[in-house]
């Protein structure tokens, strides 16, 4: 079982990466323009290390930090409408303390869950590139082994699908689909839509659908 020494070692190394050029200068420059509605807010600008409980049996992998979510606040999924709908759920599950996630220190706790992405920087109009998904992998590799209790990795989109596949080295890769459940030798791999505004203002992610994902995971994590 690793010591919070080691989660806090790997979160800074995260916190001070600056290996892909582009996706340092976006948001750089996110941090300094900001969004009107935040414009007396200090962004900050930096990669975002995975959150939650250090024995969680639940990992729940996104695609990358929002510009003006978790690029703003400094914590994963917090400040946007993703983190909304995300936390509103893990809430109802019993593995969140709370329905929101507003600020770093607004009091949020995580149970037996832990929250990660699969690419470490906001990037433009939220699309990654495989390189750059490619030169954070080593975070995801370290995440893993110090989240040694973790038996379920919920798949927020396919981007984190891919991710997954691709570190667990599972081939060929098997198709995503909201609600399919991967057998890997170690792990249950649950897949969902991403909580984004293009599946929730749509109807294609509607919160019942969600709330099973979590209902799913948890029952296996058990």
């Amino acid at each position: 079982m690793a010591n919070q020494s080691e989660f806090d070692k790997l979160a800074k190394e995260i916190t001070d990466c600056h290996k892909c050029t582009r996706l340092v200068k976006w948001r750089e420059k996110v941090s300094i323009e900001k969004r009107a509605s935040y414009a007396n807010e200090t962004y900050w600008g930096k990669p975002i290390a995975g959150f939650g409980d250090t024995r969680a049996k639940i990992l729940v992998m996104g695609l990358a930090p929002g510009a003006h979510g978790a690029n703003r606040t400094g914590r994963i999924f917090t400040g946007d409408r993703s983190g909304d709908w995300l936390f509103r759920a893990m809430h109802k599950a019993g593995l969140a303390s709370q329905p929101e996630s507003i600020a770093r220190n607004d009091g949020l706790k995580l149970a037996n869950a832990w929250v990660s992405t699969a690419v470490r920087c906001a990037p433009p109009d939220n699309k990654p590139t495989p390189n750059e998904r490619k030169k954070c992998a080593n975070f995801l590799t370290r995440e893993l082994e110090l989240l040694s209790r973790v038996k379920v990795i919920i798949c927020l989109g396919s981007f984190s699908l891919t991710a997954i596949c691709d570190e667990l080295q599972i081939r060929p890769r098997p198709k995503f689909g909201h609600g399919v459940v991967i057998d890997h030798e170690r792990y249950k791999i649950v897949c969902s839509y991403h909580p984004s505004q293009q599946n929730t203002f749509t109807g294609k992610l509607t919160e019942k659908m969600f709330d099973g994902v979590f209902k799913t995971a948890v029952k296996l994590a058990r």
